[in-house]
């Protein structure tokens, strides 16, 4: 019995491997791509606007930083009645929810600033401030939502009789 040179390759005994037609891997941008683009346009909408919040209503070093307070107030609410609409009564495209829940509010709304707003108070000797701040801001988000969605949805239903 011979052992086959392996530095031949084009011995009659050895058949040509089998190439089986293959796809490209499809790039994971390929699908969310869109995606990707609605929130990042829809962040920069939000926080130009925040911005300009800021820019119209700034707050005194160690006051109560109602700027940020009202802007996550107000973003929530929407984000509420948003929702509802969304869900209940219109079939949006699908990147609508993208640009305008995640990207636009999301933007919008800033719980970072509110966590900095918070250690900033502590630092500069208001903790009474800053734990009403603290607490005041959860509180009247959360109420927001509700609020916001509850409406909607009274409307909604007293607009169907």
């Amino acid at each position: 019995m011979t052992v086959p040179h392996p530095e031949r390759v084009d011995e009659p005994d050895t058949p040509a491997p089998v190439r089986l037609p293959t796809r490209r891997a499809a790039s994971p941008w390929h699908g969310q791509g869109p995606v990707v683009a609605a929130v990042a346009l829809g962040g920069a909408v939000g926080a130009t606007a925040r911005y300009g919040a800021a820019l119209l209503w700034p707050v005194q070093t160690g006051g109560f930083p109602w700027t940020t307070f009202w802007v996550n107030v107000v973003g929530c609410a929407v984000i509420g009645a948003f929702m509802v609409v969304i869900t209940d009564v219109w079939a949006a495209h699908r990147l609508v929810r993208p640009f305008f829940g995640t990207g636009v509010l999301g933007g919008f709304t800033t719980f970072s600033t509110y966590a900095v707003d918070i250690q900033k108070l502590l630092d500069a000797g208001h903790p009474g401030t800053g734990l009403a701040y603290l607490a005041a801001t959860v509180f009247a988000a959360l109420a927001a939502v509700w609020l916001a969605v509850t409406v909607v949805r009274r409307v909604l239903a007293w607009r169907q009789r």
